[in-house]
């Protein structure tokens, strides 16, 4: 296990506390756990977001990437009074890759 790994544990398991602790004063505590998105990460690795979607295309239920407006438009939603009622949780926007077939 990597030092990322342990480190996204980690803030996965204080989500819950924080989101106990800071609800009685309104406050709302959730993670965003984004998969592959299109960003120019690909092209620092090496590989375009092209041929990244072209690899990854298949093992994500939706057939792509994500982008970054699709995380932004989450994390506004979340932002808003329309997420009230939603604390202490991690929403994983991957276009279903980890989903089980």
């Amino acid at each position: 296990m990597c030092i990322r790994d342990r480190s996204r544990g980690a803030l996965l398991g204080l989500v819950p506390s924080l989101a106990l602790e800071l609800a009685p004063r309104s406050i709302r505590v959730n993670a965003v756990s984004p998969g592959a998105i299109a960003t120019p990460i690909w092209t620092r690795l090496g590989m375009s977001v092209e041929a990244a979607e072209a690899a990854m295309g298949g093992r994500i239920p939706l057939g792509r990437l994500g982008t970054a407006d699709e995380v932004a438009e989450l994390v506004a939603f979340l932002g808003s009074p329309r997420a009230a009622y939603l604390t202490g949780e991690n929403i994983i926007i991957g276009g279903g890759a980890g989903l089980s077939a």
